[in-house]
């Protein structure tokens, strides 16, 4: 999804499945906690229903709505957290695995001299 959308312009957009079928409304935006960047969106997936956590990447925004790239069953059946709440770094795990989509790994630590092995001069 491009990133200079403001998440607070999100809120209250209607979203739609990869069929073009109504999601629901978007209720809150996720940020990243490193990055600042919108991640996740809690899409209210009915009137008495809860709020289902969608990746704002794929997604795009159409035409003023959130066009989420999976089937609208799949988004029903994620994790449920509460909104309003802080998604833990396992939470969000779990979601990218509901998703599948691919968690890059960590960078990986700068290979360092520490010094000298014993008996090396």
């Amino acid at each position: 999804m491009q990133t200079d959308i403001d998440p607070r312009h999100l809120i209250g957009r209607k979203a739609y499945d990869r069929n073009g079928t109504r999601i629901g409304t978007i209720d809150e935006v996720y940020l990243d906690d490193a990055t600042g960047v919108p991640e996740w969106a809690a899409i209210r997936t009915g009137l008495f229903s809860r709020d289902a956590f969608v990746p704002l990447e794929p997604s795009e925004l159409i035409d003023g709505a959130l066009h989420v790239p999976f089937e609208r069953s799949l988004i029903k059946d994620a994790p449920d957290f509460g909104v309003g709440r802080h998604l833990s770094p396992e939470q969000e795990l779990q979601l990218y695995h509901h998703y599948g989509l691919d968690v890059g790994a960590p960078p990986p630590l700068p290979d360092h001299d520490f010094g000298k092995l014993a008996g090396q001069e």
